[in-house]
């Protein structure tokens, strides 16, 4: 990244030249380009925190110690807003991600009973199914797009299994996910949660008067110090969880497919160890060092001075937290994927901190389930000749289109 002429545009007072780059975190990385090897690219000559202009001006976190310091520091770095530009103090609020202890702990509470690893074992056989039966719609075409026919169906069908509804009602949620987790302006953002209150709001009232045996019933009907969530509130719980159980899982499985395309020596390993539990798993966590996908703010909560920066209340960080799993510090020839590399592996693909993902089993097993049974009939694919991937960077480093052919003899194993 080239240092950008001094701007008065949301630059901070008597800030050291050294400290400035002109970085966007929705356009940090070119066409075609992989979006973390852009990100390590811009590791290695800029400081470990530094200003940028774009998106109303914010500091951006992108060596790996001082993300995950940062990330288990909520008392300097405040969850009230996770998104550049800021949004306006009347906003709703993402919980229980927006949201600082002491009542984070609360919020979050019974979204992490309700994803309990007993409770995802339970419901295994039907993931699984639905996995099959995506995989086998298309298997004998011997081509298909896989973020529209797999990576954006599955896990907005497995959600939508865990709070009964019914599975047809993707098609309306998501083009809402792109605005909600995509858009780059708090416009678009809010233009896509009011399309989604539309649709949860019924939802959330029926489970608030009967309370189910679903997900989100307990969510909804949470009760707090001062009496049960408001319906505001529970709202915007819903629209958490939503949303992060669908783009950031459709993403993680599309980076792992596009990798596993383009290197047929690992695939090949994979398909040869389906049966070993422990290489599988070891595998699936140097996938997810490899393939990090998130962006997410914090808020400087008082005048400071961190690790020789300083910062003003009020000041957003944007945590570029994909490169606690690229630190080259900590991982030899972090970019590439080394099934036998020495454990532990240390990234940050579900957070850290109290903010850690509570969906991490079930995103784990839903990307194993995923392995076993494409590798399993799909043993061979390659991206299409002639295509390029289509890779969208922001809050979510996602890729938008991946084209995929494989022999027409595969299908049921």
């Amino acid at each position: 990244m080239a240092v950008t002429p001094i701007s008065p545009f949301g630059r901070p007072e008597n800030l050291p030249r050294t400290l400035f780059r002109d970085f966007d975190i929705f356009q940090f990385a070119g066409p075609g380009i992989d979006p973390h090897l852009a990100l390590l690219a811009a590791r290695r000559e800029a400081p470990e925190i530094f200003w940028t202009p774009r998106n109303g001006g914010h500091w951006v976190a992108i060596q790996a110690d001082a993300i995950e310091a940062i990330l288990q520091d909520p008392q300097r770095f405040s969850s009230e807003c996770i998104f550049v530009p800021r949004k306006p103090p009347e906003a709703q609020r993402e919980l229980p991600i927006e949201c600082d202890p002491p009542r984070h702990s609360v919020i979050r509470r019974p979204l992490v009973i309700g994803l309990l690893p007993a409770t995802i074992d339970r419901r295994e056989s039907a993931i699984r199914e639905l996995a099959v039966e995506l995989i086998d719609g298309f298997a004998d075409r011997g081509e298909c797009e896989f973020v529209s026919e797999f990576a954006q169906v599955f896990p907005i069908c497995v959600f939508l299994d865990l709070v009964q509804l019914p599975r047809n009602d993707r098609h309306f949620l998501v083009p809402i996910a792109k605005k909600v987790i995509g858009g780059r302006t708090p416009a678009i953002r809010q233009e896509g949660i009011e399309a989604l209150v539309s649709y949860i709001l019924p939802l959330v009232r029926s489970r608030r008067e009967h309370r189910g045996e679903d997900l989100l019933s307990p969510l909804v009907n949470l009760m707090e110090s001062d009496g049960k969530i408001s319906e505001t509130d529970a709202l915007a719980y819903v629209n958490t969880v939503l949303f992060a159980g669908l783009d950031t899982v459709a993403a993680m499985l599309s980076h792992v497919t596009r990798f596993l395309a383009l290197h047929p020596a690992q695939r090949r390993e994979l398909v040869d160890r389906l049966g070993d539990p422990a290489f599988m798993h070891n595998a699936i966590q140097e996938l997810l060092r490899r393939h990090g996908i998130a962006a997410i703010g914090r808020v400087v909560t008082a005048d400071t001075t961190y690790r020789g920066v300083s910062l003003c209340k009020g000041e957003s960080i944007m945590l570029m937290t994909a490169m606690v799993g690229l630190d080259e510090h900590t991982h030899l020839e972090a970019a590439e994927v080394d099934f036998a590399r020495r454990r532990p592996q240390n990234h940050a693909a579900f957070g850290r901190g109290i903010h850690s993902c509570p969906g991490h089993a079930l995103a784990k097993r839903e990307l194993a389930i995923f392995l076993e049974e494409w590798l399993r009939r799909i043993p061979d694919f390659a991206v299409a000749p002639g295509s390029t991937p289509v890779f969208s960077t922001g809050y979510v480093t996602s890729i938008a289109e991946l084209h995929l052919i494989w022999p027409q003899a595969a299908g049921a194993p």
